[in-house]
């Protein structure tokens, strides 16, 4: 099984593009707006389009799928908490609430 720490590794990752806007970043271009699409609205579709991709993944019984539509939503929604400046131990502390 793979190291949980990587959802933090990438969750950095993410903050650092978004932050320093590299030159050909998937990111910084995801989290760059204009008048006619903001950034928010940008990101908020990357993540109704990776759910549904999921969504039909599951339908179909497709393990393989599953997981790879798995990680690109949850890594869109890593971006969209970067973004919104909330910190994934904000994530991690409403599990730890739910737990009980």
């Amino acid at each position: 099984m793979g190291d949980p720490e990587v959802l933090l590794e990438v969750y950095e990752v993410i903050r650092n593009r978004i932050e320093e806007r590299p030159e050909g970043s998937y990111v910084a271009d995801l989290t760059e707006g204009d008048d006619t699409k903001p950034a928010i609205n940008k990101i908020c579709e990357k993540i109704i389009e990776e759910s549904g991709e999921l969504i039909l993944a599951a339908k179909d019984r497709d393990r393989e799928g599953v997981v790879y539509e798995s990680t690109d939503l949850i890594f869109h929604v890593l971006v969209l908490l970067a973004y919104l400046g909330i910190e994934i131990g904000e994530v991690f502390d409403e599990f730890e609430r739910r737990r009980r």
